[in-house]
């Protein structure tokens, strides 16, 4: 059985404070518990009386469910019942006991009740006035008392009461439960300056956004999402990188990584022979060796320092044999992001391409694919070594030379990561506001250019300036921000080395003056450091470059993750087109929610038939054309091809069979035949010349200087409009629909033009099923069937003349040209003469 003692240890009094070059452990373990117990009870119940009156308990759905705040509750509970262990052990292994140790067990666990009792109470209550951040003062004030009880006792690293000696089995245990209770400490000390069991927002900003109609359901604040830190969702993210570093059913780009793998372990393990072969050289030469045993040291010594290189393998052969290696891979990844991406966004609906910004979608595509080369050495080459270096640094100076040197290590990698992490978590919200700035810049700079011609229609050249000048000038100023705590995370991460360096050196230099150590030792010690300090010195700078191609990504991940509004069913099959009939049976779509732009639409075209759609602008007659080539889906209804269904077949089937001739033609930037190859990709130069024929350009472009190589500019701006449609013609002819769709692709051309691209049109229409949007009707006179559009309703249908007879709404828009066509003849023949005089 144990065996019970006085109060303290010796027959000691706990008046004595300060015996034999250290705290007195009765007084110490009286005072800290004491201390804490008094702090969670006093101020702990004062906190619960403000809670029990001005607090309210949180909704269960708003309460965070958070793997941290888990944590939080197992560290304290596992502190709260710790002193027991050690009460087990004193009773058991020594059979002695004192009652300070009884005393010390009680309150520790009683004042970690207490805080756990107050995590549970701000963790499920909330208070009237949210607080700004954080938990409450009380128990922050509690987990920083606790961790720098613990630390207070490094003080007592001298006296032969404490543990630090680790002479014998009890002081090897007792320091077991101090190492414990110092990690337990520190991470509830960091966990509560994230307090991850409180909500993140404002309980009633919470509840607001839960009432609130948004549409989209799109937060009540919409730069939240970039307050988030970027290591959320990292799994997501890493997921989707991962694939594409390891290349799938490429065998030696696999073996590659493998190697690549096994160089890094090689590296790892040089690391730690260095400074072991450097500590043999200057002892061997304190000792006088033998000359063939030193020149075998010092060989073997610059052999390894060739493998590893000048600063911790970062210029070393192994190094270098790896980067060039992992070239390969790195281009297998980029490249296989930025096809994936490419495809993605081109899958993409015409809404979002409708709305989106071209030049923030090609910066962002820009950085994020750069980025991610960057991100994938960064973790696999630097973070990963550099974690490892430092647990095999504590674990080999623990075992070779003393506890305390590991405890250094330890304490000090700990508080560089920590303030390196905290730091750049915190400098993360000026890189997204500059990545942000800097996308505005190069968007507004793209709109303008994109748009040089209305620019200089109004004059407004130097306002574009202006504009782009101050986008520029908002950049530079969050550029500033990011550069200014840049330099302030570097001074702290030196100053944490700093001291680090000291306090190890001057360990070391006391153990080889006390003869404990050898003079080679010191140099092992120093190297060692210093090698580890290299790499550990820009872990902060991999960290920050992580945390920036996270940030650069963040956009990147958005177009990922932008969904495709028109998807093919599972299982889809191909358009089987027989004779081109197209059916519409009551088919209802709108934009936006509450605004149908077509109401119970019902019509067919039979093969090789020409239906004309008119009426006023924003009847649906464009949207009728989009819904057949699948632009969008119906809400309503179907739209059929020869009796299938064209939502149930893939659209790229689909598609093969339509041709278009929009009215806005835009070309490539590249040269005419190419344009007009475009159809059909694989068609020759006698087919592209024989569609230009026929859409009667061919000899137009042999006019040319260049002929079918002159490039059309961008946009085809360098062509005429007459010249970009018949150019489009020629496209839809080479592609060899069978279907024909026109949207007003006539309406922007003067009279004269018109009449001879209708001629073209008229023979590519010719024996194929045709629909016509047309906004002159004297252009679709001959169709065999006219759809009159309004408010997305069919108001009118029949050919021209019984349209005309019925004298509805057809007859008084054709009433109206034909007033407006004869106004301007007459106007013409008006001016005719009166030019003719003056020029007489």
């Amino acid at each position: 059985m144990a065996v019970l003692g006085g109060y303290c240890e010796g027959n000691n009094s706990i008046t004595q404070a300060w015996v034999q070059q250290g705290f007195q452990p009765c007084f110490f373990f009286t005072l800290v518990p004491s201390v804490l117990l008094s702090i969670c009870l006093l101020l702990g119940a004062l906190q619960y009386a403000c809670y029990a009156r001005f607090s309210r308990a949180m909704e269960p759905k708003y309460i965070p469910r958070s793997r941290l705040y888990r944590g939080q509750v197992l560290l304290s509970l596992f502190l709260a019942l710790q002193p027991f262990g050690g009460l087990l052990w004193q009773g058991v292994g020594l059979r002695q006991l004192y009652g300070y140790m009884l005393l010390h067990a009680c309150l520790w666990a009683l004042s970690w009740g207490c805080a756990i009792a107050l995590l549970q109470l701000e963790h499920t209550r909330v208070l009237a006035h949210d607080r700004t951040r954080g938990h409450g003062t009380v128990l922050l004030l509690f987990w920083a008392l606790a961790f720098a009880a613990e630390n207070l006792t490094l003080v007592c690293w001298r006296s032969p009461l404490w543990w630090w000696a680790l002479e014998d089995t009890n002081q090897k245990v007792q320091f077991g439960f101090w190492l414990l209770r110092y990690i337990c400490t520190f991470m509830l000390f960091i966990l509560g300056m994230k307090a991850p069991g409180l909500p993140h927002k404002p309980y009633m900003l919470l509840i607001n956004e839960e009432e609130r109609d948004v549409e989209n359901s799109q937060p009540l604040l919409t730069d939240a999402s970039r307050t988030t830190s970027t290591w959320k969702d990292f799994r997501r993210k890493l997921r989707l990188l991962v694939p594409y570093m390891w290349p799938r059913g490429n065998h030696l780009l696999q073996g590659l990584v493998l190697f690549c793998m096994a160089l890094m372990g090689l590296e790892r393990a040089i690391n730690v022979f260095v400074p072991i072969y450097y500590k043999n050289i200057v002892n061997e030469l304190t000792v006088g060796a033998p000359w063939h045993t030193l020149a075998w040291t010092v060989c073997s010594y610059v052999g390894l320092k060739f493998l590893q290189g000048g600063g911790a393998g970062s210029t070393g052969f192994v190094s270098n044999l790896r980067t060039f290696l992992w070239v390969w891979v790195q281009q297998f990844t980029n490249r296989q992001v930025q096809v994936q991406l490419f495809a993605h966004l081109h899958g993409l609906s015409l809404r979002w391409h409708l709305g989106r910004r071209t030049g923030e979608v090609l910066r962002s595509v820009d950085r994020g694919t750069s980025s991610i080369n960057s991100l994938l050495s960064y973790i696999i080459f630097s973070i990963v070594p550099t974690i490892a270096d430092i647990v095999i640094s504590i674990v080999y100076f623990t075992s070779v030379f003393s506890a305390w040197f590991g405890l250094i290590i330890f304490v000090c990698m700990s508080l560089y990561l920590t303030l390196t992490i905290f730091i750049t978590e915190w400098r993360t919200k000026y890189r997204r506001d500059m990545n942000t700035r800097d996308n505005e810049a190069k968007s507004r700079a793209v709109d303008s250019l994109l748009n040089f011609e209305t620019v200089k229609y109004y004059n407004a050249e130097s306002y574009e300036v202006n504009r782009f000048n101050d986008a520029i000038v908002k950049y530079q100023v969050s550029e500033w921000k990011v550069s200014a705590s840049l330099g302030l995370l570097n001074q702290t991460q030196n100053l944490v080395i700093g001291l680090g360096l000291l306090a190890g050196s001057l360990l070391c230099a006391y153990f080889v003056t006390e003869r404990k150590l050898q003079v080679g030792d010191f140099v092992l010690f120093g190297t060692y450091i210093i090698q580890l300090y290299t790499p550990l010195n820009w872990f902060g700078t991999y960290y920050r470059m992580i945390q920036n191609s996270f940030v650069d990504m963040e956009n990147m991940f958005e177009l990922f993750h932008e969904e495709q509004e028109v998807k093919d069913v599972v299982n889809a099959g191909d358009l089987r087109l027989e004779a081109g009939q197209i059916e519409f049976e009551n088919v209802h779509f709108s934009y936006v929610d509450g605004k149908e732009i077509l109401q119970d639409v019902s019509f067919s075209v039979m093969p090789g038939q020409t239906l004309a759609l008119v009426g006023p602008s924003g009847s649906g007659k464009s949207t009728i054309i989009r819904l057949l080539f699948r632009f969008y889906d119906v809400q309503g209804g179907c739209i059929r091809i020869d009796g299938q269904d064209i939502s149930q077949v893939k659209q790229a089937s689909l598609r093969a069979h339509i041709g278009v001739v929009p009215q806005d033609t835009v070309l490539f930037n590249d040269t005419i035949a190419n344009n007009i190859r475009y159809g059909r990709i694989l068609a020759t130069d006698q087919e592209v010349q024989e569609a230009a024929r026929a859409a009667d350009i061919h000899d137009r472009i042999l006019s040319f200087p260049d002929g079918y190589n002159t490039q059309v500019g961008e946009r085809g701006l360098k062509l005429s409009g007459g010249e970009k449609q018949r150019v489009a013609i020629a496209r839809t002819i080479l592609k060899g629909p069978h279907i024909i769709l026109l949207d007003e692709a006539t309406s922007a051309l003067d009279t004269e033009t018109e009449r001879n691209i209708q001629a073209s049109l008229a023979k590519v229409c010719a024996h194929r099923t045709t629909i016509v949007v047309a906004h002159r009707l004297s252009t679709v006179v001959g169709a065999d069937q006219i759809l009159v559009l309004k408010d997305g309703h069919i108001v009118e249908r029949g050919r021209h003349e019984e349209l005309l007879q019925k004298g509805g709404v057809y007859a008084g828009m054709w009433l109206q040209q034909q007033t407006g066509d004869e106004g301007e003849s007459k106007e013409h023949h008006t001016e005719k003469p009166q030019s003719s005089k003056k020029t007489s």
